[in-house]
């Protein structure tokens, strides 16, 4: 058994005898109680005991057969996905520690380069306890990670992470609409030639990361209540500009360039009309001179 994998373990709060038992589950796979007291070289009840303990913690599952319980180890990667849910917990709660020591919250800036650094960025979204607010080019994240929808998007919809996105309406613009539901999200596209953006922008917790994909790779998350709340404002602004632009690019006369005859006619109808001079009631006739009734 590897020493440094038991330190990292215990580091995440298990004790010396959970991390033998948990790696010796993950190194037999399917065992009964006394495989895994063999493997862990621990006692058979105490085993048994530690097994219970990390049921609770959901990283062992058990099943029955024959009368004996067969015991397996769930995947390494849940564990590290635990481990992230509780660091994003705690960072996510900084700001009302600080608010206890009176210190000045200050926005966190982490940067971020390459491929992996990039993945890194997705990773950190997939810790989200609120939707996913986005603008994105569908093609420019194709092109530096080709995986991006399987290693990506179905982990997302897996978690049950929606995703609000706005991104130009181009050929991956509406292939990617198209699974909308199947990916548990919902993107509204718009004119690629008056709306050019080949960057990424996600608004989720209370981070925003923005990712580059021409010329390098680069990305960062930036850790502010205020900013990521300026930036959902933003987002619902466009996203109901959107919705009066529609899908299939139709404008509204505000949205377009008014021709020199249209502008004249405009602004001849707004003219106010002419102030007409008032008229006097005629005044009555005068008597005639020298009338007589006789």
């Amino acid at each position: 058994m590897q020493p440094e994998l038991i330190k990292i373990l215990t580091s995440l709060g298990l004790s010396d005898k959970e991390a033998a038992i948990y790696l010796a589950a993950v190194e037999t796979g399917t065992a009964p109680v006394s495989g895994l007291a063999k493997a862990a070289k621990i006692n058979r009840v105490t085993t048994y005991d530690i097994l219970e303990k990390l049921k609770k913690k959901g990283l062992i599952s058990h099943f029955t057969k024959a009368q004996v319980k067969y015991f397996n180890a769930t995947k390494p990667e849940i564990l590290l996905e635990e481990f992230e849910k509780r660091t994003n917990e705690l960072r996510t709660s900084m700001p009302k520690f600080k608010k206890l020591t009176g210190e000045t919250n200050h926005p966190r800036v982490r940067y971020f380069e390459g491929l992996e650094g990039i993945k890194t960025i997705y990773a950190d979204t997939l810790t989200s306890k609120t939707e996913i607010l986005n603008f994105s080019n569908s093609s420019e994240i194709r092109k530096a990670w080709p995986s991006y929808d399987k290693e990506y998007v179905a982990k997302r919809a897996e978690k049950q992470i929606f995703l609000k996105g706005i991104c130009p309406k181009d050929k991956a613009g509406e292939i990617v609409k198209s699974e909308d539901k199947k990916y548990s999200r919902e993107c509204r596209l718009i004119d690629s030639t008056q709306f050019d953006f080949t960057n990424e922008i996600n608004i989720y917790d209370d981070k925003v990361s923005i990712i580059s994909f021409k010329e390098e790779l680069i990305g960062m998350i930036i850790e502010s209540a205020e900013i990521a709340n300026s930036q959902r404002a933003i987002f619902e602004m466009c996203w109901n500009f959107s919705e009066i632009m529609g899908d299939n690019g139709i404008k509204t006369k505000m949205l377009e360039t008014l021709k020199n005859k249209e502008l004249e006619k405009t602004i001849e109808q707004r003219k106010p009309a002419p102030i007409q001079k008032e008229q006097k009631e005629p005044a009555p006739p005068k008597p005639e001179k020298n009338l007589s009734l006789f």
